[in-house]
């Protein structure tokens, strides 16, 4: 009797419902469901733009978060030029990577807090201030850039003063200044006339107001430490949390009306730019389907989110910018994430944005970047910030 209530009871859960027509059973599987999504919270952000050919989303991704922090300082949404912190941190790159004596990766990769860093040291300047294009081209291309800029720093590398290049900095400069122009000291925005420094006083943004966090295991919680990825050039300080207080940081953070500026891994075949999705589904063969129909996702634990960053499944490959959250027709929920590959085409739906599942996020987020102010003040205290 309690084989056969069973066995009922399985066949109620597995089926919407049977319908009986003679001796034969008609039995209707549950459909399968296509995303539904609704807002659940929408942060005002500027227009999606393509980081072209170039490895520069970190400036794209932390000029977007910039953005949004300003619109919400002012109530002006300007348009922060990309290629202005790109133009400003390559010498730091060369820098590091002189006295580092060639020993470490010199690429165009970057983070969040570079940004920081270069807004720090040299203001902001608006995109009709500076664009890093050479006259006549709409797309950025940054395919010569690394190859000359290594060219040089090897040669000074191996040779000194005897080099052909000895004045590295002066042949870094020009080189630059080739490829993406000369920065500005003075432009005009609104009939205004700035610097980039009076620039950066008039959008409100102060840079120490902003905390880069992270959770992985290597490292005691409720602790800062140096995270040890070939992007993280300049020794940025993270801090350390559990992975469930990421999760509520993060929720927290946007129903403030605090963006997200997200360094992740973007190498899974279910991150898809073109369905607009990222999620990890636990069945693999339910890969191609996760794009388009909800599935069971993976539990993702502090362990096994460990282990995938050990085995360099997840890497620090993709920046992007959180504005907001979204829910399916079952309730889950997702992050609205702003990308930097353009609006829709062929190979980019969504209008440029992907809706994070949590499984995602947990599994693959390298660090966050956000303001300090939307931080509860249990986690500032436990921060010590």
């Amino acid at each position: 009797m309690k084989q056969t209530i069973l066995t009922l009871a399985l066949i109620f859960t597995a089926f919407l419902f049977y319908a009986q027509e003679g001796n034969a059973v008609k039995v209707n599987l549950p459909l399968e469901q296509k995303y539904e999504f609704t807002t659940v919270v929408d942060i005002e952000a500027s227009a999606v733009k393509s980081q072209g050919n170039t490895g520069t989303c970190w400036s794209f991704s932390g000029s977007s978060f910039l953005e949004s922090e300003i619109f919400r300082e002012t109530g002006e949404m300007i348009d922060i030029s990309e290629m202005y912190n790109v133009r400003n941190t390559y010498p730091a790159k060369a820098w590091n990577y002189v006295m580092r004596q060639g020993k470490i990766q010199f690429s165009e990769g970057g983070l969040a807090h570079d940004v920081l860093n270069s807004v720090k040291n040299y203001g902001l300047v608006p995109e009709s201030a500076f664009t890093g294009l050479k006259a006549g081209e709409s797309k950025h291309n940054h395919a010569l850039i690394i190859p000359e800029l290594k060219k040089v720093l090897d040669a000074y590398i191996k040779n000194g003063e005897k080099s052909a290049y000895p004045n590295w900095r002066a042949s870094v400069d020009s080189i630059l200044t080739v490829h993406l122009g000369k920065t500005p000291n003075n432009f005009v925005y609104n009939d205004i006339t700035y610097n980039p420094k009076t620039f950066l006083k008039k959008t409100k943004i102060n840079t120490s107001n902003y905390v880069t966090l992270t959770s992985f295991l290597h490292q005691p919680y409720n602790s800062s430490f140096i995270l040890n990825i070939p992007d993280n050039f300049s020794n940025g300080n993270f801090y350390n949390v559990s992975l469930n207080d990421l999760v509520e940081i993060t929720d927290r953070a946007l129903k403030k009306g605090y963006s997200i500026a997200l360094d992740c891994d973007v190498s899974e075949t279910t991150f898809s730019s073109k369905y607009g999705i990222a999620v990890i589904p636990k069945n693999i063969d339910d890969t191609k389907k996760a794009l388009t129909y909800i599935v069971k996702e993976t539990t993702i634990t502090p362990e096994y989110r460990q282990q995938e960053f050990e085995n360099y499944n997840t890497t620090d490959d993709h920046l992007m910018h959180i504005i907001g959250m979204v829910k399916d027709q079952n309730g889950n929920e997702y992050y609205k994430v702003k990308n930097s590959w353009g609006g829709n085409s062929e190979r980019i739906g969504n209008n440029g944005y992907v809706y994070m599942s949590k499984a995602f996020f947990k599994l693959k987020t390298i660090s966050i970047l956000v303001n300090k102010n939307g931080l509860s003040k249990g986690f500032k205290k436990d921060l010590n910030l």
